[in-house]
């Protein structure tokens, strides 16, 4: 199993959105088709939305080569776009930045999940040639600019999304009763720290980590973990306490009654917006008891990123070279296929390489 231990820069909605597409994946279809009504659904017009010219190519060709083999046929990969915005009143659309942005990438033969997770201040073009944080596209365009920022800078095709507003991981964790999580003396206090700040802010009570070691840990408790960064390792260091969350509430989660996953799904689903139906839900899914998340790490990638204050548009994640870190998304997305980007990755790579290369040091 390929996991991919790279950090990624994200906030709490990232455990949100994560938690969303886990629970179908590792959830019943019974759970899914009766908790579909709590969700928002909105069409999203396809007309909108732009695919590179060569993708849509390559993917013809794909279908038509798949479909002269009948005996070899598969199902393919669905990829979908994954959006957390901090919105507590509700409003998940146009307006708002996306404090996460990731791609859930479901090989429907092997049953397989791949998480990728695109900083929110990564330094890309917006899909209407202006470059900023790619964050910004959510704010101009809602969810569909997003996903044609996505597909324009990293050669993917993706039509369909899921927002997530800021909700519902305090009472998803607690729902499972709880994850077990190793906590380290370095953490303690911060960790009751952040429980101090959601408690007074919740108007809560909060039960203090009083020690190290493997335990128990609430969902006040686990929240606040997830939001540590002040120890060795920061933000990257804070991206794998959130993955050890998610890791936690997945193997706790495998063993859960439908009653349990359907708590846990009540504690999320009023704060989710998707342009998917229950129909195609069950049809990307099919059998969800045998999915598995082998992959999840963050783009750019370590070793292909820098950071720097570009002008007015503050402290960006510069891809310092895109084609490479489009390559080798390409190569986490689709292990078994070798990938040349698009002549449009090149042209955006030079242009992000012009407006950026004198505030790097």
């Amino acid at each position: 199993m390929d996991k991919r231990k790279h950090g990624f820069r994200g906030s709490i909605p990232l455990l949100i959105v994560e938690i969303c597409v886990l629970v179908i994946a590792i959830g019943v279809m019974y759970v899914v088709v009766t908790m579909t009504s709590e969700v928002n659904h909105k069409d999203i017009d396809e007309e909108n939305i732009r695919m590179n010219e060569e993708i849509v190519r390559k993917k013809t060709t794909d279908v038509q080569q798949t479909e002269t083999k009948k005996e070899e046929k598969k199902k393919g990969y669905r990829n979908i776009a994954l959006f957390g915005v901090d919105a507590r009143d509700g409003e998940l659309g146009r307006g708002t930045r996306s404090d996460t942005i990731m791609i859930a990438s479901i090989n429907q033969d092997t049953q397989e999940i791949r998480l990728i997770s695109v900083f929110r201040d990564t330094y890309l073009n917006l899909s209407n040639d202006s470059y900023n944080k790619c964050n910004t596209a959510y704010a101009q365009g809602g969810p569909e600019q997003a996903i044609n920022m996505l597909n324009m800078n990293l050669d993917l095709d993706i039509t369909d999304y899921v927002t997530i507003g800021f909700s519902g991981l305090i009472d998803a964790v607690d729902a499972l009763g709880g994850v077990e999580i190793e906590i380290t003396d370095s953490e303690i206090s911060h960790l009751n720290n952040y429980q101090l700040c959601m408690a007074e802010e919740l108007g809560v009570d909060y039960t203090p980590v009083t020690q190290s070691g493997r335990q128990l840990l609430n969902g006040m408790q686990a929240t606040a973990y997830c939001r540590i960064r002040y120890t060795r390792g920061d933000d990257f260091r804070r991206a794998e306490r959130q993955r050890d969350v998610i890791s936690a509430m997945m193997d706790k989660a495998g063993g859960a009654s439908v009653s349990t996953l359907t708590d846990m799904v009540n504690a999320v689903l009023p704060q989710v917006e998707t342009s998917l139906n229950v129909n195609e839900i069950l049809s990307v899914l099919g059998s969800v008891a045998g999915y598995n998340m082998t992959a999840s790490d963050g783009f750019p990638f370590e070793g292909g990123r820098a950071g720097a204050n570009v002008g007015s548009k503050g402290s960006c994640v510069i891809p310092v070279d895109l084609e490479e870190n489009v390559r080798q998304l390409h190569q986490i997305l689709y292990p078994e296929e070798s990938y040349r980007p698009s002549s449009q990755v090149q042209r955006i790579n030079g242009e992000i390489i012009e407006q950026t290369s004198e505030f790097i040091q």
